[in-house]
């Protein structure tokens, strides 16, 4: 549906008009177009006349100067991860912190929580270590280490007593950041558990026996900062083993209505805990995750949470969001990933919160 215009086989888009001819006939041939095409027939030249790829050529290489939305975007992402391993340091706490991250309810967040408010911690100049403790090794994963049957893993530490120092895997991307992995064989380890002495406390003993865990005056500058723990979504022996090791509690909580049905009855095995096996522990953070804000619902759940716990809960509440959830498949947190998304803007703000807040007293 094309038609030589003087001779030339200059062809314009359907949409252009007639008045504009001339000018795309200027543009490719560099001189004066021929007669124009008469208004009145503009309508047929519109229907008769395109552009060919070739003729956008010269176009599309003034389009290419870093201006377009795409360009900035691609440009700002480019800064952003650049800027995310120099962020200024958040002052380090006198005595390593350690941070059981555990909600019985599957699917409110906690392996998201766990990966990404330790990178963000380890980007602000904190010394962070990961135990991943649910059996299906979505912390390893998402941290992106080994963790197949047969790697040093948690396990070890648990079921035969193995010091926690030489099972650590450093983290790519992020020198700050190391990880006990989590293997298949975690899953047996709640029976193995049952015939041991002490069963409770083997984390407790795997923890506290690392030569890098302990105040500033014990361990030195080499210390970790942060001992994050990740508990499977159960309340078994491997949950209750984190909670006998950790000294403060931080909960990952939905933003819906079945996520506080279940946050009941995790406070009651907290206060047994207390109770009777770690009278340190302390629920010191609560986190609002995958909110939606343009749900009454979740508006709702993030205000009955916040009434009932008070400074507990951070301000920061994380969005849902799609580069989250891709992390992981290219084996990175979302920090190191898109560091310019509104979800690693929300988890670097709640890490920074957490790292003001200071240890519970």
């Amino acid at each position: 549906m094309t038609s030589p215009i003087g001779g030339e086989g200059i062809v314009v888009s359907r949409e252009t008009t007639g008045d504009a001819i001339g000018s795309a006939y200027s543009e490719v041939h560099e001189e004066a177009p021929p007669d124009p095409i008469p208004k009145a027939d503009s309508a047929v030249a519109r229907a008769r006349v395109i552009r060919t790829a070739g003729d956008f050529a010269r176009v599309a290489a003034r389009l290419d100067d870093g201006n377009t939305p795409l360009a900035r975007m691609a440009e700002d992402t480019v800064r952003a991860r650049q800027e995310a391993a120099n962020r200024p340091p958040m002052p380090r706490p006198e005595a390593t912190r350690i941070v059981v991250v555990a909600n019985q309810k599957g699917g409110v967040g906690k392996t998201t929580t766990t990966v990404n408010v330790a990178a963000a911690l380890a980007q602000l100049g904190q010394r962070v270590l990961v135990i991943d403790l649910d059996p299906q090794g979505n912390a390893s994963t998402a941290l992106g280490v080994e963790h197949q049957r047969g790697v040093p893993s948690a396990y070890d530490a648990l079921v035969d007593g193995d010091e926690l120092a030489g099972l650590v895997s450093p983290v790519p991307d992020l020198p700050r950041l190391e990880v006990v992995p989590a293997t298949i064989d975690l899953a047996g380890a709640e029976i193995e558990l049952v015939s041991l002495v002490a069963r409770e406390n083997r984390l407790r003993k795997a923890v506290i026996g690392h030569p890098r865990v302990g105040s500033a005056e014990d361990v030195g500058e080499d210390r970790y900062d942060y001992v994050f723990v990740d508990c499977p979504p159960s309340l078994g022996l491997l949950t209750l083993n984190a909670l006998v090791a950790g000294d403060e509690m931080l909960i990952p909580i939905q933003a819906e209505y079945y996520a506080l049905e279940g946050l009941g009855q995790l406070l009651e095995t907290v206060e047994m805990v207390k109770a009777h096996l770690n009278p340190r522990l302390v629920v010191s953070t609560i986190i609002v995750t995958m909110y939606d804000g343009r749900t009454r619902l979740a508006a709702g759940v993030a205000q009955e949470v916040r009434e009932h716990f008070g400074d507990e809960v951070l301000k920061t509440a994380i969005p849902r969001s799609v580069r989250v959830s891709e992390a992981p498949s290219y084996g990175q947190t979302v920090m190191t990933y898109d560091p310019a998304s509104p979800g690693a803007l929300s988890y670097l703000e709640a890490a920074r919160e957490i790292a003001r807040k200071g240890a519970p007293r």
